[in-house]
């Protein structure tokens, strides 16, 4: 029996043929089931980079609620910042080392009446009895009507004394103040702020002129320097005339303490001794008004007021960022919603990506990625904007808006954390979608 070898040269027998090897081929990425791949971060920034410019139109719609979120909380915590500086401003503008007794009690609860317990005679007391005053300046406010010729204003008058101007840091621009001999004798004299010689005179020169305060005649002696507004008071359109004249003549004798006086300006000699200054105004007015329980007076320094008009500021600059907080929220909103939309009209793509070999996190990575340039892009131009703003409005007014470096990172930062939040939940609907349900869909 003649037995035949298999013939390992014939290609049409497969039982007989050779066990054919597999070609070397350079690894890349394994196939379903194979070895566990490495998510590929820059292959994933330029795909979800692509898809972003391919529909410009949605992405900048997108974009356009963190724009005006991050625009909104730059410029009004940048709103804020001014007010707390002009406020501060102009606090340094009442004087150095300045502290203001005013009647009153520190107990709003009590009376909206204010006593009338300050006199001529404690600011004298506190000028000779207190050793770390440097000058006291007393003054009496009342509105008047001034006219001359045809021209009428009213303004604010104020009675007050020849320390006025080093107590409260004003100055002469014409001719002269108020002195003692004008005090002493009561004198119908009246130096005038700049804008009231504006709106009275026109022009002309004030100095030597009579001008009528309620139907009593006062020389013109000098026209102030422009100082300009404080806390929205005008101190321009201010009248000064001796607190002897104003006492005696327009407002009368109204305390049965004495010549009574509106509050007191009290300038300490420098600013270690404030405090000084203040606890021994307090005693010796105490001991002047037979005070045993509460005050009938406050002293306050410009610290306090300042600190109040701060947590004023402060607190209506956080009302407006929470407001335009709010803004980023709903923007926020708007990116998870589009990328809903997106993951619904590329379902073919994404099961097209999962049948050749992309695994969820390589979907999920993609859609997150795009969710945070689209949250992040909307940041950086909302930033742009919102100082754009701060800048326009501190150029074209004079109110100093100042670009908070805090708000930039805290809004850029949020407006980053939006994206990634609202861009789980449309990443992961995309990342979980079956390749060949998708395929079927598409």
């Amino acid at each position: 029996m003649i037995i035949k070898e298999p013939d390992q040269q014939n290609p049409k027998n497969p039982k007989n043929s050779p066990p054919k090897t597999s070609p070397t081929v350079a690894p890349s990425k394994p196939a379903i089931g194979g070895k566990r791949q490495t998510i590929d971060l820059g292959e994933s920034l330029r795909m979800a980079t692509k898809t972003l410019i391919a529909n410009k139109l949605r992405s900048s719609l997108t974009m356009l609620g963190i724009v005006i979120g991050n625009a909104s909380v730059i410029s009004m915590v940048g709103i804020g910042q001014g007010a707390q500086r002009l406020a501060a401003d102009q606090f340094e503008s009442l004087g150095p080392n300045v502290l203001f007794v005013s009647p009153g009690s520190g107990n709003r609860n009590r009376t909206f009446e204010i006593p009338k317990t300050l006199v001529l005679a404690d600011a004298q007391a506190i000028a000779t009895q207190v050793p770390s005053v440097d000058k006291v300046a007393p003054q009496v406010n009342t509105n008047k009507l001034l006219t001359y010729r045809n021209r009428n204003k009213n303004a604010l008058v104020v009675g007050t004394t020849a320390e006025f101007l080093p107590v409260r840091s004003f100055d002469v621009e014409r001719g002269r103040f108020i002195n003692d001999l004008d005090l002493q004798r009561s004198n119908q004299v009246v130096v005038l702020g700049p804008d009231l010689v504006d709106e009275l005179f026109a022009g002309s020169d004030p100095i030597g002129q009579q001008v009528r305060i309620q139907n009593l005649s006062f020389q013109v002696i000098g026209v102030m320097k422009a100082k300009g507004a404080f806390l929205g008071n005008n101190q321009d359109n201010v009248a000064y005339i001796p607190l002897t004249t104003a006492a005696n003549r327009l407002v009368g004798r109204t305390s049965p303490y004495g010549l009574e006086v509106t509050f007191i300006a009290v300038s300490a000699k420098n600013q270690q001794t404030m405090d000084a200054a203040k606890f021994q105004i307090e005693n010796l007015l105490r001991l002047r008004h037979k005070i045993t329980l509460d005050d009938d007076f406050v002293v306050s320094s410009q610290e306090d007021i300042l600190s109040i008009a701060n947590t004023i500021t402060g607190a209506l600059t956080l009302m407006l960022a929470a407001i335009a907080g709010i803004s980023l929220f709903v923007g926020g909103i708007g990116v998870m919603n589009i990328m809903l939309v997106s993951v619904t009209e590329r379902t073919q793509e994404i099961g097209l990506r999962k049948a050749i070999g992309a695994r969820e996190k390589d979907i999920l990575l993609q859609f997150l990625i795009e969710a945070v340039i689209l949250s992040a892009a909307g940041g950086v131009i909302g930033t742009l904007v919102g100082v754009s703003g701060i800048v326009l409005i501190s150029t074209l007014t004079s109110f100093k808006a100042a670009v908070s470096p805090v708000a930039i990172i805290v809004a850029v930062s949020v407006s980053g954390g939006i994206g990634l939040f609202f861009g789980v939940v449309p990443a992961k609907r995309a990342a979980k979608l079956d390749p060949i349900e998708a395929l079927r869909s598409g």
